[in-house]
Formats: structure tokens, C-alpha cells, sequence
């Protein structure tokens, strides 16, 4: 029994051992719930306030105006909760600042990936979609915007996004997670909470979320079905250059400046999001001790 209980206690011993985070600096993210809450909760004050001065039947020069500043705002908040959070923690600002520059060792494969993933994919969504009778003029060039930004260039609103976002996401909140639960586990959790993040934006009149919804309910769902597989390829991008913050924002700027060049069908965009999951599926299984080992950071 003693030899029972001894053997018992070291593998728990063992399995405990395992789920401690292999970087202790990065273990330092240990305010997860309040960096959420706050991060969706102030951008949502915000959001919801644009949404309301975008709706007003006149639409003059200083509603367009507040109208952007709120949107801004919103899109920045998030950088102002990790900056709060991490003002008195030295080690967590030198562990962000070395991981938002280009790291020296970080394999092109990985750059490629970043770069031309999702323009392979809708490419490859647009040629499966010719089959189903839609039009091969979705490989002229837009020469514009689907959606508006207010007073905002839309490429803006594009790269903008990408970059404060992920410096946001992958500067704290993905590694807070990380930290705690399985790489996988925290990507469907982040996923989750990312799309409710997103919801105000389909209220603000012209925003490229609110013409998504305006499309119907299947691209509607479409929308956040999408972002489980962005997350995860995403997240495997980041954690196999070393946690590199600058990574994720090129693969999200990317993604979101392709999506705008091509005339592609709304269609067309399900059938790139249902090959995005299989490429998704794929790295998680052959990458299972990523997504399904011990915590990672």
C-alpha cells in the first residue's frame, strides 16, 4: 500500500511539475480575468457609443468625427489595460519589448506562412467556387473597400487593427491564458471571447462588420466559425517563433488586406473558411504536443 501511495504521489508529482510554465518570467501574466473584462468592457462602452452616433439621420462633419474618435479609442483600449497592468512589473515590460522586435533566429517558413496563407486560401476558395457556378471576375482586383470607415482611410482601419490588436492579444492576453491552460483550450476560450469583443462593431453603420451581418445569417455566422481556425494557426505561428508579437501582426494584417483586394463572393468566403479549418486541423494534430502539451510560456 505504502509503494501504492508513494507511486501515486510522484506521478501526480510528475503531472503537476508538467503544467508549470517553462518561462517564469512569462508567468508573470497572472491577471487574465481582470485584463479581459476590462478590455472588452471599455471598448464595448465605447463601440456601442459610436454605434449610436453612426445611426443618427444627420450625418454631419462632427457625429463622423466623434464617431471615428470612438472608434479609435475602442481599438486602442485594450493596449491601455496592458500598459496599466504591467506599469510597476519591469520584467513583463522587457519581456514585451524584446518579443515586439523582429527576432534575428525566427525560421522564413514561418514569414511565408504568415504572408501568404490566407491569400492561398481564398485563392484556392475563389477557383473551388468557379465549380459551383460563381464568377471568375472574383479575381479582378476591388480597386476599393466593401465597407466605410467614417473619417478614417480604410487601410487604416486594416493595419491599424492588426497591429494594436495583436500587441494587445499577444502582448498579454493570450499568454495569460497560455499560462493556465492547454494551448488549445485557450485558443477556443480566446476565440469565444474575441467574437463578443467584435459585437459592437456590427451595430456601427458602414463598419465592416455591420455590413457582414447586413449579408445574411450564414456569413453572419461565417464571421466567428472563421476565427476558430485564425486563432489556432495564428497562436501555432506565434508560440514557434518564440512567442514573437510581431508574427501575429502580420499574418492578421495580412488576412485582413487580402480579404479587401480580391471581388470576391461572400459566398466564396465560406468555402475559405472551411479550408482554413482543415489547414488548422492539421497543425494541431501533427503539432499535438503544442496544442495539448503542459503550458507553453
Amino acid at each position: 500500500m505504502t509503494d501504492l501511495t508513494a507511486a501515486s504521489t510522484t506521478s501526480m508529482d510528475s503531472r503537476h511539475r508538467d503544467r508549470r510554465p517553462i518561462d517564469p518570467v512569462a508567468a508573470g501574466y497572472d491577471r487574465p480575468v481582470l485584463f479581459y473584462v476590462l478590455a472588452t468592457a471599455i471598448p464595448w462602452a465605447f463601440w456601442f457609443a459610436a454605434a449610436q452616433l453612426s445611426n443618427l439621420p444627420e450625418q454631419t462633419a462632427i457625429v463622423q468625427l466623434w464617431t471615428a474618435a470612438l472608434g479609435l479609442a475602442g481599438l486602442a483600449a485594450p493596449v491601455g489595460v496592458v500598459i496599466w497592468l504591467v506599469r510597476d512589473r519591469p520584467e513583463l515590460k522587457a519581456d514585451i519589448r524584446r518579443r515586439l522586435i523582429w527576432p534575428r533566429d525566427v525560421r522564413w517558413g514561418y514569414v511565408a506562412g504568415a504572408l501568404v496563407l490566407l491569400l492561398a486560401s481564398l485563392l484556392a476558395a475563389q477557383a473551388i467556387s468557379l465549380v459551383f457556378g460563381y464568377s471568375a471576375d472574383q479575381f479582378l482586383l476591388r480597386g476599393g473597400f466593401t465597407f466605410s470607415a467614417g473619417l478614417l482611410p480604410v487601410w487604416v482601419t486594416l493595419l491599424g487593427a492588426a497591429l494594436l490588436e495583436e500587441i494587445a492579444w499577444h502582448s498579454y492576453g493570450t499568454d495569460a491564458l497560455v499560462a493556465r491552460m492547454r494551448v488549445f483550450t485557450a485558443s477556443m476560450l480566446f476565440t469565444a471571447i474575441w467574437a463578443l469583443w467584435h459585437l459592437p462593431l456590427a451595430f456601427i453603420n458602414g463598419y465592416y462588420h455591420n455590413e457582414v451581418v447586413e449579408t445574411g445569417w450564414l456569413h453572419t455566422l461565417n464571421f466567428p466559425l472563421s476565427m476558430v481556425a485564425f486563432v489556432l494557426i495564428m497562436n501555432w505561428l506565434y508560440f514557434r517563433t518564440g512567442r514573437s508579437i510581431l508574427i501575429t501582426v502580420l499574418f492578421h494584417a495580412t488576412a485582413n488586406v487580402v480579404n479587401e483586394v480580391f471581388m470576391t463572393h461572400p459566398d466564396t468566403k465560406i468555402i475559405q473558411t472551411a479550408l482554413l479549418l482543415v489547414v488548422a486541423a492539421v497543425l494541431v494534430t501533427r503539432d499535438r504536443g503544442l496544442f495539448f502539451g503542459a503550458a507553453r510560456v
